[in-house]
């Protein structure tokens, strides 16, 4: 019986009273001033019905040649006596460690093109410490042993953006485009997206202002403005959509941004979520195509949230196409809980976005490091000269998100030897600026540029450091932090896994589940054990 399948089967609502049928007529909430009123839920248990639905709907191992993943290449070691600074966008996205997680749960190996390093690095909280004050960004960052490469360094960077408190919260304009074409037509699809917004609805306010549009041969909308405190009508709304016909994403994306427009608020948080599994075929639907339509939207003031579900069809490369060059993020839900971190517990860092075009440059040492090698963001690397271009798109940042990036580095060896063995031919003289450089002794410079949400000014901070961070007994952060790494790297049978273990990363997430008692640490665990019994 599949774990996932129960758990989300056992999670789903009973919603007391009656449906409210919909109709051809758009329902326009913007001006009711009816009370809030209280949902209840029934648990009750469907067991026996979740496992006959389960075998109708699903063979045990489905087939995965239909899903759609975006092949890139692995970034190699770089020398800094040539290239010197190495430039990415940042990445929040956390959509494939828990595409990988439903993968390994339903006792499938996960497509190596499937694995993103950075967003596997990213599902976890590393308790970085919050900002100072007045500061939008916090840094953190620490030097350890790489624990599969004895001749390596591991250099962990934390970004920490500000933690927004509820108070402190704008109003929100939100629009769920909820596709609700016939592939949609399944367990972990549209019974799951419902779920999911309704919890997300559960959480919002009188200041708020919610719409639905749903498409499937075309577009429709369901409800238009209406405010926070109106949970029964738009749970009523969300649970009448049923599933069935073509995928016209291109209108409910227009239709769905038109109302973001319509119902704007000034200084507020102005978003589209999409839900979807990505399998378009009406209007445009190839990655580029979708890539050019959301781009001459993403100037409007309105970001977007994507929201991955289901299995089998899934299109994975479109949809983090549509969210990257949205102004927006990228979340898989495989399950209730899943939808709830995303939409009730991370619901700041998710929904309020704090920095557009977040850019990290690190320049390298060469006296200092021999080589280095980004660890994941891939597909995010940027020239070293778009760091300083404001016309350069690159990632958002949400109140509360962190971002954290691994660098495997290698140190020079001392001047006159090799390995430790002194040279007869080592070179007896240098320039001066060879011998300056020489002096130095950081290892690198760290340098974070952002556009300010509210002024659009490009704000550059920067920091020197060294070997001073160097930790011989490691902290949990970076213990944490090489330990999903490796999990990656063995998934995506990387070049560069080098003596990356299963056992290591066990032993390692329970001795740290131990002390930090943070279940996704346990689950890190417990997916590795099923991998590696996979991966045999």
């Amino acid at each position: 019986m599949n774990k996932r399948f129960i758990a989300m089967t056992l999670a789903l609502p009973i919603i007391t009273g009656t449906f409210v049928s919909c109709g051809d007529d758009d329902k326009d909430f913007s001006s009711s001033s009816s009370a809030q009123n209280q949902v209840y839920y029934d648990s009750y248990s469907i067991a026996e019905e979740a496992e006959d639905a389960e075998e109708s709907s699903q063979e045990e191992y489905y087939d995965t040649s239909n899903e759609e993943y975006k092949k890139v290449m692995e970034s190699g070691f770089r020398n800094p006596e040539t290239e010197p600074l190495s430039t990415f966008s940042v990445d929040v996205d956390t959509a494939s460690y828990s595409n990988a997680r439903r993968l390994i749960n339903d006792g499938i190996t996960v497509p190596e093109d499937a694995v993103r390093i950075e967003e596997f690095l990213n599902y976890f909280n590393y308790n970085y410490d919050n900002p100072q004050d007045g500061e939008k960004f916090g840094q953190y960052i620490e030097i350890a042993d790489c624990p599969w490469n004895a001749d390596s360094k591991l250099m962990m960077i934390g970004i920490q953006g500000d933690r927004m408190k509820k108070s402190e919260t704008p109003p929100s304009n939100l629009v769920f485009l909820i596709d609700s074409s016939g592939s949609m037509n399944a367990y972990d699809k549209l019974p799951l997206v419902q779920q999911a917004f309704s919890m997300l609805s559960e959480n919002l306010t009188e200041y708020d202002r919610i719409s639905i549009v749903t498409y499937a041969g075309s577009s429709k909308t369901i409800i238009k403005g209406a405010d926070g405190t109106q949970q029964n009508d738009i749970i009523d709304a969300l649970y009448s959509i049923t599933a069935s016909g073509g995928t016209n994403g291109e209108g409910g994306i227009e239709t769905a941004y038109n109302i973001a427009e319509e119902y704007f608020i000034e200084g507020g948080n102005n978003r589209v979520i999409l839900a979807t599994d990505g399998d378009l075929n009406i209007g445009a639907s190839s990655e580029e195509e979708l890539t050019e339509l959301i781009e001459s939207k993403r100037d409007k003031g309105i970001y977007l949230s994507v929201l991955g579900f289901g299995t089998g069809n899934y299109k994975d490369a479109r949809m983090e196409a549509v969210a990257d060059n949205g102004n927006g993020n990228y979340s898989y839900i495989d399950s209730v809980d899943e939808a709830r971190r995303v939409l009730v517990e991370e619901m700041n860092g998710t929904l309020f976005t704090i920095a557009k075009d977040v850019k990290i440059q690190v320049e390298f040492n060469p006296a200092q490091v021999e080589s280095y090698r980004l660890i994941g963001y891939d597909n995010r690397i940027m020239n070293a000269e778009d760091f300083y271009d404001n016309t350069k798109d690159a990632g958002e940042v949400g109140a509360g998100h962190s971002v954290t990036a691994l660098y495997e580095i290698k140190l020079t060896e001392s001047a006159g030897t090799y390995h430790g063995i002194p040279l007869e031919f080592a070179p007896d003289e240098k320039t001066d600026e060879q011998k300056n450089a020489d002096e130095r002794t950081e290892l690198c410079k760290l340098s974070l540029t952002y556009k300010d949400i509210d002024t659009d000014e490009d704000i550059y901070m920067n920091k020197l450091f060294g070997m001073e961070l160097y930790n011989s007994e490691p902290t949990e952060k970076i213990r944490l932090a090489g330990a999903v790494a490796e999990f990656a790297m063995l998934l995506k049978n990387s070049e560069y896994k080098a003596d990356s273990d299963f056992d290591y990363i066990i032993n390692m997430a329970y001795e740290l589940f131990e002390t930090t008692e943070d279940d996704r640490i346990s689950e890190l665990a417990e997916l590795a054990e099923l991998a590696e019994s996979l991966y045999q």
